[in-house]
């Protein structure tokens, strides 16, 4: 059970906060990325994962090839101006329709972004013998950004579990083998600067001849720790200017994510990838419904969209 206790009061009304201000909110401004969670078991249970990702957790199942293909046709119905298609989980590669969609989002014509850590579901025989023609025939049109939360073994394993360092970095060498265009998402929560931090993961990819930038931000992603139990301020519309942004930038102005859940007849469209399970942020189930806006009703979105400023795509 979460610890919600620290914003107890707050994120309860969509439309106010609790000092009675009103809440901001993010109108669909250009819908660049959609997203696919592919269901959310994992092989692995790490020690903070946001998804809650493990070997027993089946809430958000295998969503099929038919099902995202339906979702690219209302693209174009919509008129979306998509240009990436992110694929997410739990572990992507264990959805056994994973080359399916990719190979279908890609032949569309779309980037595609797989959020993947690189063990041994990707490392199924069939899985290389499906993914590295893909590789070679796109190219630089499909991005797999893989799970290194840091980028020692001793850290990483602290996270993800024994010999979990170097399972991944086996298939990081594989998929540098294939030629394959690599991004590394990583996280801040060490007692560490980012720049030092960036330094690690520099002579990491030195000594294993990753072609992966390191100081991109976009490229090597570090995402803070997502602690529910931490206080965070709520977001007024007096806060854009008080902060000097925009809506425009956070992760809703241009992104979806679809979800199956377990027993639900038809996948649902949510606005944020941080927020598969929490119902207040379910859209409906098509991306007509989709487009209207959302309201920042979460610590999440505090604390990591408009203070933190991340984002899941590049």
């Amino acid at each position: 059970m979460k610890d919600l206790s620290a914003n107890h009061g707050k994120f309860t009304d969509p439309d106010i906060t609790a000092d009675g201000s009103r809440r901001a909110s993010v109108t669909l401004e250009r819908a660049e990325t959609l997203w696919f969670n592919t269901g959310s078991l994992c092989n692995i249970t790490c020690a903070n994962c946001y998804m809650e990702s493990s070997p027993s957790n089946d809430a958000l199942v295998y969503i099929t090839a038919a099902e995202v293909a339906d979702y690219l046709d209302q693209i174009e119905t919509r008129g979306w101006p998509v240009r990436e298609i992110g694929f997410t989980g739990g572990e992507p590669f264990m959805n056994p329709d994973m080359i399916a969609m990719t190979r279908d989002a890609l032949s569309r014509g779309y980037e595609v972004l797989i959020l993947t850590n690189a063990m041994r579901p990707m490392m199924r025989k069939r899985v290389q013998a499906e993914l590295a023609p893909l590789i070679a025939a796109f190219g630089d049109k499909l991005t797999l950004r893989i799970s290194l939360d840091h980028w020692s073994r001793e850290m990483h394993d602290a996270e993800r579990g024994r010999n979990a360092f170097a399972r991944t970095l086996e298939g990081m060498e594989w998929l540098r083998d294939q030629g394959a265009r690599m991004a590394v998402a990583g996280r801040t929560t060490w007692e560490e600067t980012e720049n030092e931090s960036r330094d690690g993961y520099a002579a990491l990819y030195a000594r294993h001849d990753f072609d992966i930038d390191a100081r991109n931000p976009a490229v090597t992603v570090l995402f803070p720790e997502m602690d529910e139990s931490v206080e965070v301020p709520e977001i007024t519309t007096e806060c854009w200017s008080i902060l000097g942004k925009s809506p425009r930038d956070v992760m809703c102005a241009s992104s979806r994510m679809v979800v199956k859940r377990k027993g639900a007849d038809k996948p649902t469209v949510q606005a944020c990838t941080l927020l598969p399970y929490a119902p207040e942020f379910e859209l409906g189930e098509t991306l007509a419904e989709a487009e209207r806006d959302v309201s920042l009703n979460h610590p999440h979105c505090a604390k990591f969209c408009v203070l933190g400023g991340a984002s899941c795509s590049g």
